[in-house]
C-alpha cells in the first residue's frame, strides 16, 4: 500500500479515535473535523493506517468491498460517489451462522454479488472483456455493515476512513460462471424472519455489479494496490441496508444466483459466529 503520514497529525489522530471506538465498542464522534468532509487523499490514508497496524497484528487480506453503489444507499447516508474497503480473514463469516450482537456496534445488513477473481487485475485496458474475463465466478453474499461512529452520522471522508464502514461479510451458494449468470440482470430480495426488508436489481449498483467491479480495478490500481487473483470483490449493495439487532434472521435470494442466510444473537447467547 501506499505511504502514510506519520506522526501525530489529523490522520493519526483520525485513526486512533476510531480504533478506540473499535476497541470499547462505544460509537465516537465523526473524524471529519480532523480530515474534513470530502478530502479523498486524507479519508484513504486514514484506511491505509489502519489496515497496516491490522496487517501488523497478524490480520491477513482477502479482497475488497465496494461501498456507496446504490443510489438507495448513498441516499441514506446523504453521499454520490462510491468508496471501497479492505476485507480480512476474520471478517468472514459462514453461511447461516450466527453473530454476536455485542462484538458490534450498530450493525445494518445488506445483500449483494460477490466476486472472486481468477486472475490479477494488474495490466492491460482494464475494459468489460478483460473485468468479465478475471471473474471465476460469483456467489450470493450478505455485507453486515458497521460503523465506529455514533448515529450513523458520516460523509464520505468518515466513511472511507472507517474502511468502508465494514465489519463482517456472508459468502452463500452456490458459485456460478459469468457464463452461467449475468449479474445486471439479476433481482435480490433481503427477509428478516421472513419479511421483505429490502429490495432491489444488479442495474442498483452503478448500472451493472461488473461496472463497479471495473470502477474498483482501476481505482485500486491507480493507488497501487491492485486487485489480485483468488480475491473476493463484494460489488456493493442491490438495495437499502437494514438494521439488525439481536434475534433477528436475515435470508437474502437473488435470482439466478443463490441465497445466503445470516442470523445475530445476543453475546451471551450460545451461537457464536466463525
Amino acid at each position: 500500500m501506499n505511504e502514510f503520514p506519520p506522526g501525530d497529525g489529523p490522520v493519526a489522530q483520525a485513526a486512533d479515535r476510531l480504533l478506540r471506538a473499535a476497541a470499547d465498542r462505544v460509537p465516537c464522534p465523526p473524524v471529519r473535523d480532523l480530515i474534513g468532509s470530502d478530502d479523498v487523499k486524507a479519508a484513504y490514508a486514514v484506511q491505509e493506517l489502519l489496515t497496516a497496524r491490522r496487517l501488523a497484528a497478524g490480520a491477513s487480506i482477502t479482497g475488497r468491498k465496494i461501498g456507496l453503489t446504490s443510489p438507495a444507499v448513498q441516499r441514506q447516508l446523504g453521499v454520490d460517489q462510491p468508496d471501497f474497503g479492505v476485507l480480512f480473514a476474520d471478517m468472514s463469516v459462514a453461511d447461516g451462522a450466527s453473530v454476536p450482537v455485542g462484538e458490534l456496534l450498530q450493525p445494518k445488513v445488506e445483500a449483494e454479488i460477490a466476486f472472486v477473481l481468477g486472475a490479477d487485475l494488474t495490466e492491460g485496458p482494464l475494459d468489460a472483456a478483460q473485468i468479465r474475463a478475471a471473474v471465476a465466478h460469483a456467489v450470493p453474499a450478505l455485507e453486515i455493515v458497521d460503523s465506529r461512529i455514533a448515529g450513523w452520522d458520516i460523509t464520505f471522508g468518515d466513511t472511507v476512513a472507517d474502511n468502508g464502514s465494514s465489519a463482517l461479510y456472508v459468502l452463500g451458494t452456490p458459485a456460478k460462471s459469468l457464463s452461467e449468470f449475468e449479474p445486471v440482470q439479476a433481482a435480490m430480495t433481503l427477509e428478516r424472519g421472513g419479511e421483505t426488508v429490502s429490495t432491489g436489481d444488479g442495474a442498483a449498483c452503478l448500472g451493472d455489479p461488473l461496472a463497479a467491479l471495473a470502477w474498483l480495478a482501476r481505482t485500486a490500481r491507480d493507488v497501487g494496490d491492485p486487485l489480485r487473483a483468488g480475491q473476493v470483490v463484494l460489488s456493493g449493495a442491490l438495495g437499502p441496508m437494514v438494521p439488525a439487532a439481536a434475534g433477528d434472521a436475515f435470508s437474502a435470494e437473488i435470482t439466478g444466483l443463490g441465497s445466503v442466510s445470516v442470523r445475530f444473537h445476543a453475546s451471551g447467547d450460545e451461537g457464536a459466529s466463525a
